[in-house]
């Protein structure tokens, strides 16, 4: 007799937090060139997350 699949443990609800926070790690990589749009993409990651929060 099979057992149904048991669900792993929700996901972090930080986990979009500290991906954008994981991106400005990578900076050191990146030619100064590249960091304003990093900035602007993980500012704007950080600024949805933010959003979220209304809406739990």
């Amino acid at each position: 007799m099979s057992h149904p699949p048991v669900p792993g443990p929700p996901p972090s609800p930080l986990a979009p937090i500290d991906h954008a926070v994981a991106r400005l790690e990578e900076l050191d990589h990146l030619d100064v060139a590249e960091h304003p749009a990093r900035f602007e993409a993980v500012h704007a990651a950080l600024t949805d997350a933010l959003s979220a929060v209304d809406r739990v």
